[in-house]
């Protein structure tokens, strides 16, 4: 992905969540990450990134097990967890970062 450093050096809180489409838990935070970016709006980017098709990306940041989110702030990754997160959490770590 060409532009992931550009897009996780913004100024704007940046959730990237790693997946795959053959991953249950996976299929289980799209509606949590749907309920987050409804609760934060323009405030935070979310990103969803396959691992089967960037698996270089999923590679450099080390990625074991999906779902493994991570949260980047002016390019610096301030939060990092594998496996489903509640959305409460996640709102929680986001605004910190705001």
């Amino acid at each position: 992905m060409a532009n992931f450093k550009e897009i996780v050096s913004s100024n704007k809180a940046v959730l990237i969540d790693f997946s795959a489409e053959w991953c249950g838990p996976c299929k289980m935070m799209h509606p949590i990450l749907e309920q987050v970016k409804s609760e934060m709006g323009e405030d935070v980017k979310i990103l969803k990134i396959d691992v089967d098709r960037n698996p270089k990306l999923a590679d450099a940041y080390q990625v074991k097990g999906v779902p493994t989110l991570m949260v980047f702030k002016q390019g610096k990754l301030i939060w990092r967890e594998s496996g489903v997160r509640q959305a409460s959490e996640l709102i929680g770590i986001l605004q910190q970062a705001v």
